[in-house]
């Protein structure tokens, strides 16, 4: 499907919420009657999500680039919906061994007895999926896949950020799909805020943290259980022992990918005391060599909307009127108090301090703030003292450092020697812990993150258990107490 006919006026229109309760009750019904999707249906469902992707990859490219104004579609392609098309086709040839039954070991003295104990996974029923901009594809239909390989319906509130892929992803779901297995909304920012008053039986948020706690305030009014998909202000770790250039072409790879616009960018780099200079001059040869020039360079991908600059750019600002100093890295020496675009150079921050709002706020672009230190703990501490991040990376061979980082800090992903990657591991669980999330999903992980854990047990017909520890209390219950710990 190509992008003509696509209406992007018509997702800022707010739709009512009687009209919102309306589909979530049509989503709901088939639940209420026990009607609950077997394999067949689940793989048919996933596998309409393979040919939408793949049959669409050029026109979702197509809408990504004029949302963002310029982003190559290689990378929409990579991140987007190459990424997409390879977890779906994943899950849709894991989803029937997921699906069984895991056996549990009754208790004593059941075990003795043939009673059973087994954990069954069965659909929550609805999952409300809110979706952010800056992966459209990625956040929208990867949740989904998710959704529906544990058997779930699903209603996804879409970003009006990019309303032409968003219109897109719209059309292409109500081709292929009915209203009693998912719907897409489309619609302003008061749609946004009914979404989070519906009673789903499951939500999942992924963007700010700010937000989070709104999202997660009106959820708690209907007791809707959350999986949130933050971010926060990912720290990066040079060891003194690291390969400085190859540390430098995987971090400047994570920090200018997308533009900075990634939940698990690296957000602010602790460099060794003595190597801060070469770490700055490398990263200069890196840029000049990826990106000679970056105004008009269509492999060089801009902030999102005018809104988001100014909010990355005030960071700039501030860090600089108290004190900072600002490293900007403009190969071609280029003009960009007026573009076309929102671009904003590869820039470091250096002589940060915590009044700074660089310091306080996730950044979501290409600028990083850079700290030194001389004894590894300094950067343990300084982490330690601040929100648990998303992810974290280290760069470096001291067993002894990644030890301790694994053992005495916190965060949703611990990646050493890469950037990023650690996303598109469909064995590992993506997810955050404290305010760079809860829950996780992907692959299996994602399977039970939205699947009901449902206990099973069936009792023993050889013999009444309930002799051994009842009345009369005697010397036998004395016994099987004491061979019940």
């Amino acid at each position: 499907m190509g992008l003509g006919g696509i209406n992007t006026e018509s997702i800022y229109a707010d739709i009512p919420f009687e009209e919102l309760s309306s589909k979530l009750n049509i989503l709901k019904q088939r639940y209420i009657d026990g009607n609950i999707p077997g394999l067949a249906e689940r793989k048919e469902r996933l596998k309409k999500l393979i040919d939408i992707v793949e049959d669409n990859s050029d026109a979702f490219g197509e809408a990504i680039q004029s949302d963002f104004g310029t982003r190559h579609q290689q990378i929409s392609l990579l991140a987007d919906v190459r990424s997409t098309l390879s977890f779906a086709n994943y899950s849709y040839k894991n989803v029937s061994s997921w699906m069984q039954p895991e056996k549990r070991s009754p208790n004593f003295p059941l075990n003795l007895l043939g009673a059973k104990a087994r954990v069954h996974y069965q659909p929550y029923g609805v999952v409300g999926i809110i979706s952010p901009w800056n992966f459209p594809v990625n956040l929208s239909i990867g949740p989904l896949v998710d959704a529906f390989a544990a058997g779930n319906a699903a209603m996804i509130k879409l970003s009006e950020f990019v309303p032409r892929t968003s219109q897109l992803v719209e059309n292409l779901i109500k081709e292929n799909f009915s209203e009693s297995e998912v719907v897409v909304i489309n619609g302003a920012m008061q749609t946004s805020i009914d979404f989070t008053k519906l009673p789903f039986d499951h939500l999942i948020y992924t963007g700010s943290t700010d937000i989070a706690k709104k999202v997660s305030s009106e959820a708690a009014k209907n007791l809707v259980p959350l999986t949130l998909e933050l971010g926060g202000k990912s720290p990066t770790i040079v060891s003194k022992n690291a390969d400085l250039q190859k540390s430098i072409n995987k971090i400047m790879f994570g920090k200018l990918f997308n533009g900075g616009q990634i939940c698990v960018s690296p957000d602010y780099g602790f460099i060794p005391e003595n190597k801060i200079n070469d770490f700055i001059s490398a990263s200069k040869e890196f840029v000049g060599e990826k990106f000679p020039t970056i105004k008009n360079n269509p492999d060089y991908t801009s902030l999102v909307h005018q809104s988001h600059y100014e909010r990355v750019r005030g960071y700039i600002d501030d860090a600089r009127a108290k004190g900072a100093e600002i490293i900007e890295i403009n190969p071609a020496n280029e003009d960009f108090s007026q573009q076309e675009h929102h671009k904003i150079p590869p820039t470091f921050v250096l002589n940060v301090n915590d009044d700074m709002e660089i310091m306080k706020n996730e950044i979501f672009g290409p600028v990083m703030p850079l700290m030194t230190y001389k004894d590894f703990d300094e950067s343990i501490a300084y982490i330690n003292k601040r929100p648990k991040p998303l992810a974290m990376y280290y760069f470096g061979s001291d067993d002894n450092e990644i030890n301790q980082l694994q053992n005495r800090t916190s965060s949703g992903s611990l990646v050493v020697n890469e950037t990023i990657f650690q996303t598109a591991q469909y064995n590992l669980p993506f997810g955050g812990v404290g305010s760079s999330g809860s829950g996780s999903y992907r692959g299996k992980d994602g399977f039970k993150n939205f699947s009901h854990k449902r206990s099973f047990f069936k009792g023993s017909s050889l013999i009444d258990a309930t002799k051994l520890i009842f009345a009369p209390y005697d010397e036998k219950t004395e016994k099987n107490i004491k061979r019940l710990s």
